[in-house]
């Protein structure tokens, strides 16, 4: 009668059982390392306010008598070429701002269309462009830096040539202002930068230089703002002077004009932490596209969000203690297969105590060394 000797388990292979160990102290560490800095409160950084000589606009959509004079000045003064949406492409008919179109002039229409400026039955004009945010998130999350505010003037400035493409800035921006320009080999981004790039030649923004009406209006931000209050102080259907082109200075352009019925409202004053370009209108910003945005801006909450997690750089390295982890737990080595190999070798099983495993699996008549050798060698069944 035959006893079978069992064989202990062996032991787990050191060095993977050594990279285990030192894998999982580390992310221990770095996990709790993590945890402590996130349960520390973390309150958001205060939204950034606008320069003292912040530059902007002023648009009275009130005003507005949808000429769209600004949107062939700013495609002329950039360099922009014409977008067509109508079959005939007589001339350039965009429907929304776009990588080459940075100013565009859209209508609100309700009922009969018959008065101008009438929440009912009415129609009314609003420009979109660049808002030139106090605390843009474009700016914010921008990788490269392509995306900058002026310190002095504030005006959300891009450039080509840092740009990588990413689109973030795109995604990040509440009013949908930047675009991506699919038609570039290189990839570039399209959007109003209050045509800084006229400045030196004794020019300021293009949109606001041709409006017959001083629909739009160039200046420093306060003293738009000082404007648009001084509007919406005075009653409606009074005659007042309204300017034209620049509010700071330059050719004598003012006129007399009735008053419109404002919303009591500067849109831009405080929307999302404040812009650099302010609008008015008679009927809700809400219904004439204008986004209901609150006072902070959300660069504010993500910059502290990634500040916290990233701080330290404990979350990179925690997720990739984890990531390094369930690498080497999946990963099969060759080693291990030779240990397994010179376990099961004929010498492992013709010790003391084991020559009756080849007895039992020894047809008669077969030498044992036969024997053996096709137990190295488990393929040569198949042949």
């Amino acid at each position: 009668m035959r006893t079978e000797t069992r064989e202990p388990a062996r032991d787990e292979n050191p060095r993977r059982k050594f990279l285990k160990g030192c894998l999982g102290a580390a992310g221990t560490a770095v996990a709790g390392g993590a945890i402590g800095t996130l349960s520390t409160p973390a309150a958001a950084r205060d939204t950034h306010h606008r320069p003292p000589e912040a530059l902007g606009l002023l648009y009275d959509a009130t005003l507005c008598i949808g000429c769209k004079a600004c949107v062939a000045a700013c495609k002329q003064a950039n360099d922009n070429p014409p977008e067509f949406s109508t079959v005939d492409k007589l001339w350039d008919t965009p429907l929304d701002t776009s990588g080459h179109t940075f100013n565009i002039i859209k209508m609100y229409r309700h009922g009969t269309m018959t008065t101008k400026d009438a929440e009912s039955n009415g129609y009314a004009f609003m420009k979109t462009s660049c808002m030139h945010c106090a605390d843009p998130s474009c700016v914010s999350a921008c990788p490269v830096t392509a995306m900058t505010k002026d310190p002095v003037t504030g005006v959300v400035a891009y450039d080509p040539d840092a740009c990588v493409g990413c689109r973030y800035c795109v995604v990040a921006c509440p009013f949908g202002i930047p675009k991506y320009q699919y038609d570039s080999p290189t990839g570039k981004i399209g959007k109003c930068e209050l045509c800084r790039h006229r400045v030196a030649d004794g020019h300021f923004s293009a949109c606001a230089e041709v409006c017959p009406t001083g629909a739009t209006l160039h200046g420093r931000t306060r003293d738009l703002l000082i404007e648009a209050r001084r509007r919406l102080a005075l009653p409606a259907g009074s005659l007042t002077r309204y300017p034209r082109g620049s509010i700071d200075g330059g050719p004598e352009q003012s006129y007399e004009g009735y008053v419109g019925t404002y919303q009591q409202h500067v849109y831009g004053e405080h929307e999302y932490g404040g812009t650099q370009v302010l609008k008015l209108s008679a009927v809700p910003f809400e219904k004439v596209g204008m986004p209901n945005l609150p006072p902070e801006s959300s660069a504010a909450t993500s910059e502290t969000i990634q500040h916290t997690l990233y701080g330290g750089l404990l979350m990179p390295f925690a997720v990739l203690g984890a990531m390094t982890y369930v690498a080497k737990r999946n990963v099969h080595h060759d080693e291990d297969d030779d240990d397994d190999d010179d376990h099961n070798s004929p010498a492992a099983t013709t010790g003391p105590g084991r020559e009756w495993s080849l007895a039992v699996n020894t047809p008669p008549g077969r030498d044992r060394s036969a024997a053996a050798c096709s137990m190295r060698r488990p393929w040569s069944a198949a042949f």
